[in-house]
């Protein structure tokens, strides 16, 4: 990225699978990204937003990880129909 950044390390692992077989296989990776990521989830901790308060946290990252990779690759097909939407979504999100 060009702008300032935050960096974040993620890790998924995998606790229990829906049939209950217990892998334990996890991936972990890097992201880039403007927002500080740990202080929306707090911001969003605060919030009734979502009656579960782990829903919360879920909706943050998915948000930002997905939102960023959008921004980065606005000119890929793929999103072409998506991004006018998105941004009225994150206009009613931010006007609460």
């Amino acid at each position: 990225m060009t702008e300032k950044s935050n960096k974040y390390k993620i890790q998924i692992q995998e606790v229990e699978l829906n049939d209950g077989r217990q892998s334990g296989k996890s991936i972990e990776f890097e992201v880039e990204n403007h927002d500080d990521i740990l202080y929306l989830i707090e911001q969003m901790q605060n919030s009734s937003r979502f009656e579960n308060k782990n829903e919360n946290t879920e909706f943050i990252v998915g948000l930002k990880l997905f939102s960023d990779v959008m921004m980065r690759n606005r000119n890929n097909p793929l999103f072409e129909e998506f991004i006018p939407a998105f941004r009225q979504f994150m206009k009613k999100l931010k006007g609460k």
